[in-house]
Order: C-alpha cells, then structure tokens, then sequence
C-alpha cells in the first residue's frame, strides 16, 4: 500500500484517504519518525474533498492523538479510521526506513574484491619469484611510476606494512611542483581500495567518528599536510598509541547528561606530503622521510613520460595489467608474525639522531620486507602458544640495509633536507668550475635560487659549521668557502660500514 517511486513523496491509500509522505525520510535519527504529511479524504464523485498537511513525530503518541482528532474535525471522518491508518503507515514506514539504512550501508562499505582462481594462483607464483623486491620494482615502473627507483620501494613496502601490528610511515618531501603527491598517489593506486582512506581535508573532531574498528590495518593518504592540520594531533596519537579516544557530553531522550567514549583503533599506515620539513617534526619523528628526486635527470624522465602520453605512444594495457597484478598480490598477503632471530646483532650508527625511535623503524622495516616474503617462508609454530610465525632471514637484512640507507643518512643530517640538496648543488658546481670559494650573487644566478632562500640556507649552514665566511679585498663583497667538501660522502660511508659489520658478527654467529 506504501508507494515509494518518488523518494520525495511517498504514497500511502486506503479506501477513505490518501495520505503523502513530503520530503520523504530521514534516516539518521532512528529513535523518531519526523515526517510531513499530506492527508486527503476521498469521495466517490471527486478526488478530493479537503486536505489536511501537519508535520509530525509518529512516535509521538501525543501528538498522533492530536493529528487523529483535528482529521476526524477537518475532514469529517471517524477517529478509529484515522487512527488504523496512521499506525499502518507508521509500521510500513518503520519497515521501509530499515531497507533503506540496510542499503545505505552495503553502498558504503567498500567492494571487496573476490580473486578468481587464476589471479590467486598468479598473485602467489609471483610472491615465490626469486628476487622479489627487485621484480616488485620492476611492476611499479612498469605500473607508471617514472624514476624514485629506492622511493617507490620504499613506499610500496611501507605500504604493505599496514597488514602488520607495527605499521610503518612515510612522509614525502621536496618543492612545490616536484611530484611528491603524485609518487604518493601513484602508488597509493597499487593498493587495493579497500584498504586505503585518502583524506584531502577532515576536522579533527571527524575523526573520532568513524567506527571503532573502521580504520584497522587501513592505509590513510594525506594529501597536502599543510591542510591537514587539525588531524595531525589524532594521527600522531593513533600511530603511536595504535588508538584514540575522544570523551563527549551527550543527552539522551529524556533530557540526562551522559558522558560517552568515542573510541577508533589501529593500528594504521600514514603517508602525507609536505615541503616544509621542520613543521612537522612530530610527525617526521614517527615516519620514514622520503625525499623527492628533483635532479635534472629525472626531470628529462618525467618529460620524455609525459611526451609518450601526449603523442599516444605509452602501452595503457601493461600499466593497468602491473597495477592490477600488485594490487592481488596485496590481497593475497595474510597477516602472520614475524621473528627476527638476528635482531640482538643489529646496531645503527652511533651518528643517527633519536635512535630509539629509528632504531625501532629500521627492525620494523626488515619485518615488512620479510612479511611480504611470506610465500618464500616455511611457516613455523610457537611451542607454548602454538601461534603461527615466519623468520626473518639474512637476504632480508641486506635488502632493507640497501634500501635504508639514504633514509639513515638523513636521519643522520644536521640539517633539513632541502638546505641538503643546495650544499650538494652548491659542491658540484664548484667542482665542475675548479673553484673553493663563492659569493652570493654568484650562486642566485648560477643555481637560480631566490635572494631570501639562500639567505636561509646560508644561515643554517653557517650555524651547523659547514661553511665560513671569507672577507674579499677592501670594497668587495664577503666570500663563502665550504669547510669539508666530502663530510657527506664521510658520514655515508660510516652508516654503510656500521650496518656491514652487523651483517658480518651475524654470520660469524650463524
């Protein structure tokens, strides 16, 4: 009897009245039936008679006895007529609302895909391949992701570790322009749906209303960190604490004040892109920094790609096959533990800063690389508890020391990245030119860096004691001159020869 083709009004007849449900329903607020009704008495000889239209509360009782009387006035109908029907439409509505939060629902819960036999198969054959990671990288290449050869694998792996109980973080950093978010959301794509949360802008308070368990093991993509700076405090404390909880003063029907936990668990993978390092140090503090390549080699390799698209010469069909066949291999992973029997030998460099938490990130990093190997692993168990457990191996350790290292190296660094990449600019150019000193003037033009840029890094260079001035001749501007031109080199070799002689006491050990 309850016609609901028109979402905005429904239809509801007996063989006394016709009653119109405007606007139709809300669904939000199940604990009441807030409707605006039309209600019509019908007569043999014309349609309509009267019309009565009252907005109401159908599990108002007092205010359906006084609907129920002003129609019997109005529309000179019995009470008893008036008051069966209002309690069938009120039922068929309730019943109605239901299917409708059921759908409502099933639309926003995200499509799990379901691998067919053949994708299963070749997901898990390409798992068993000898080197993985290398063949890992390949794919991703091939999926669209032009050049960051270590960053893209980096961020894949990092990634994958949301399937852990020790998710792993990353945040991307370079200029504006460079393609930090595009490396994000191009890998971001060889994720499957399902398990990621792309944010562009969210309020803090939004966060601690999703459902409790709505974000476990999911991957949050965070655009532009620089417009995500009201969740910043939420997600520093959901990657360290793997949980949130927000308290809230709610009243119920009757009119009590009640206080309410509003809890969201992890653990969660975070990834987000920013140009300013220092901003966000505590988010820096918990995260792996990835630094963009912007060297004019990989600007040739993101023009020449670009090129390709534009004259229809890129082969679509390979992306989308490499996309897709990561995108199963992500499905196909399945949460297990991770021992690493070698963990009591490894030491990081003495010259890393905060090595707790590094530390921390580094034995986590080797136990994403081993969990994505899981296929290569033979499964073991527990004695006490009987839990199910692979091991980490020693190709796992010199594959995440390969990978590590330039993340170490920055870790390392007195100073921020970007004032890094200029005193690297700055050697080779002194280099190429046989020169020991330079001015001001000369590196604006030369490297094409703005006046208050380079004032900022000479300043954080001068304090760090990378540089000196040098007075020139009388009249003439001051000189610079770079203190130790291979301090860098210096300071890499020393992390490479801290995590070589980690590998070497476990084999004498082994």
């Amino acid at each position: 009897m309850l016609q609901t083709t028109n979402p905005n009004n429904y239809e509801y007849k007996t063989k006394e009245l016709e009653l119109h449900i405007l606007g139709g329903l809300q669904l939000s607020k199940l604990e009441s039936l807030r409707v605006t009704l039309s209600i019509e008495k019908l007569t043999k000889g014309k349609n309509v008679l009267n019309v009565l239209r009252q907005s109401i509360d159908l599990y108002n009782d007092n205010q359906v006895e006084k609907l129920v009387r002003k129609c019997a006035e109005r529309l000179e109908i019995g009470t008893s007529i008036i008051r069966q029907t209002l309690q069938a439409l009120t039922k068929a509505l309730e019943n109605h609302r239901f299917i409708l939060n059921d759908t409502q629902n099933k639309q926003q819960q995200p499509l799990l895909k379901a691998l067919s036999l053949k994708e299963e198969r070749e997901a898990i054959k390409f798992l068993r391949t000898k080197d993985l990671l290398g063949k890992t990288n390949e794919l991703i290449g091939k999926s669209g992701v032009i050049g960051e050869v270590d960053n893209r694998l980096l961020m894949y792996l990092i990634f994958t570790s949301r399937k852990t109980n020790n998710p792993l973080h990353c945040i991307s950093l370079g200029s504006s322009g460079v393609g930090k978010t595009h490396l994000q959301s191009k890998v971001a794509e060889l994720i499957p749906e399902e398990d990621k949360v792309e944010i562009t802008v969210l309020s803090a308070n939004a966060f601690y209303y999703f459902n409790r368990t709505e974000l476990q093991h999911k991957l949050i993509l965070i655009e532009d960190l620089d417009g995500a700076e009201s969740v910043l405090y939420p997600l520093r404390e959901l990657q360290s604490k793997k949980k949130i909880t927000k308290t809230v003063v709610h009243k119920d029907r009757k009119g009590n004040t009640k206080t309410i936990h509003l809890t969201v668990e992890g653990p969660v993978s975070v990834a987000g892109c920013t140009t300013q390092e220092s901003i966000y140090e505590d988010n820096s503090n918990r995260s792996f920094l990835l630094y963009i390549d912007e060297s004019p080699e990989q600007d040739r390799r993101i023009m020449n790609y670009q090129k390709l698209i534009s004259a229809g010469k890129l082969n679509e069909q390979e992306q989308l096959t490499a996309a897709a066949l990561l995108r199963n291999v992500q499905r196909v992973l399945k949460p297990i533990k991770v021992i690493n029997p070698y963990a009591e030998f490894l030491e990081l460099p003495q010259s890393v800063f905060k090595p707790r938490r590094t530390n921390s990130h580094y034995l986590q990093f080797i136990e994403a690389i081993t969990f994505y190997k899981q296929q290569q692993r033979q499964k073991q168990y527990d004695e006490v508890t009987g839990e199910e457990y692979i091991e980490t191996t020693i190709e796992d350790i010199q594959e995440a020391n390969e990978l590590i290292i330039e993340v170490l190296l920055r870790k390392s660094d007195t100073i921020t990245g970007a004032c890094r990449n200029h005193l690297e600019n700055l050697k080779n150019y002194l280099k190429e030119n046989n020169q020991t000193t330079f001015t001001n003037t000369e590196i604006r033009r030369q490297l094409r860096v703005k006046q208050t840029t380079l004032q900022r890094y000479n300043k954080q260079l001068l304090e760090e004691g990378y540089i000196k001035k040098i007075k020139g001749k009388k009249g003439q501007t001051y000189h610079f001159e770079i203190i130790n031109i291979n301090e860098y080199q210096e300071l890499k070799s020393q992390i490479n020869t801290a995590l070589q002689n980690c590998l070497a006491s476990i084999d004498l050990t082994a």
